[in-house]
């Protein structure tokens, strides 16, 4: 088996790997050929007032391809009061995220992968996927919301369906937004024009994605939003109800809940995904509460709808279209990471692991 580091898999993936690799999958999946458990959160205090612990994974399989993977990830997580959230392992500014490959043809332990640059890619590819199916052809001008490391993997997956002649950027943080703008617009080779207010970046875009790590909404008024737009977000907490109920076409990347531990008041309403949690009431109520319900999503087609059936796409220029990108898939993994695989393989990328700590004799 092999080890591959974050700086690996830069390497080795690009954009289009990914966007291509997820395309089969959904295709595999349509199929019958793919199977994901949506991720699942888990809870505990952490023995500080300000934050607690979470531990989450999700996992998932694409038959054709003959791997399984399962991600996960341990934080403690703490909420500022600007409304966002603060992730870190051990210590501020290092976090503890991987994935576990297996082969599904002989149970054969695979391969072990930070995940970090693996997450951005993936979820940013389904938002591309989205966006090839329901965004117009003539779009000329993408506005970000955000500026870290998912901002810029969804610029750069954009740009691999769409053209855009510029981009806007918004980050509350004035460093923060001036350094996406200067980085991105060498990358993708358009002006990347930064604001300090997330108004003039949703007007006059064609396309418009929320990748914020914000606990509350990031997009409320509906005024904003302009005949013929597609918007896209990375989780259900960004835009308002009202927003994309204005919408022509929504279409949620996929059905990405279980049922939970909790209530079902507590659990879909509020945190929108299966989790687990203990504490005293008071601890609990540290935890945002999310402000859009992931299941209301689940009345609208998916992506697989998307693929199968041309008339659930853009009907005419002036739609204004939303795909909801709550990327909580467990396959998603299995099919970039499976990619990655396939190419460390192929040119001799990736640290040698035995596999022998991960057998042993004795039947559980």
């Amino acid at each position: 088996m092999i080890y591959l580091s974050n700086r690996d898999i830069s390497q080795l993936l690009t954009p289009k790997h990914c966007i291509d690799a997820l395309a089969d999958a959904f295709h595999a999946l349509a199929q019958g050929q793919a199977v994901s458990r949506p991720r699942t959160d888990v809870w505990v205090p952490c023995g500080r007032s300000d934050g607690y612990y979470r531990w989450g994974s999700m996992e998932g399989a694409v038959e054709p391809m003959g791997i399984f993977v399962t991600r996960m990830k341990s934080d403690i997580v703490t909420w500022t009061k600007e409304g966002t959230d603060e992730l870190h392992c051990v210590r501020p500014g290092t976090f503890s995220g991987f994935l576990m490959a297996f082969s599904t043809r002989n149970g054969e332990p695979l391969a072990i992968m930070n995940d970090g640059v693996l997450h951005h890619l993936r979820v940013a590819a389904g938002a591309a996927l989205g966006m090839q199916y329901l965004a117009r052809e003539d779009v000329s001008v993408v506005g970000i919301l955000g500026s870290g490391g998912m901002a810029r993997a969804y610029l750069s997956a954009f740009c691999e369906v769409r053209h855009f002649s510029r981009a806007k950027v918004y980050s509350p943080t004035k460093a923060h937004r001036e350094a996406y703008a200067e980085e991105m617009s060498r990358e993708i080779g358009i002006p990347v024009e930064p604001y300090d207010r997330p108004e003039p970046v949703v007007r006059g875009s064609d396309i418009v994605a929320t990748c914020t790590d914000a606990t509350g909404l990031v997009v409320t008024d509906p005024s904003w939003i302009e005949k013929g737009m597609h918007l896209t977000n990375v989780s259900s907490k960004e835009w308002g109800w009202d927003v994309v109920q204005l919408c022509d076409l929504v279409v949620q990347v996929g059905a990405e809940t279980l049922g939970t531990g909790m209530g079902k008041e507590d659990s879909e309403r509020h945190y929108g995904w299966a989790t687990w949690m203990i504490g005293r009431p008071d601890e609990i109520a540290r935890i945002p509460k999310r402000p859009v319900s992931n299941t209301d999503f689940l009345k609208y087609p998916s992506l697989i709808d998307l693929l199968s059936d041309p008339s659930k796409r853009r009907a005419s220029p002036d739609q204004i279209t939303f795909f909801h990108n709550l990327g909580l898939l467990g396959f998603q993994f299995a099919a970039v990471a499976g990619k990655a695989y396939t190419l460390a393989r192929e040119k001799g990328i990736g640290l040698k692991i035995s596999t022998e700590p991960f057998l042993q004799d004795i039947r559980d």
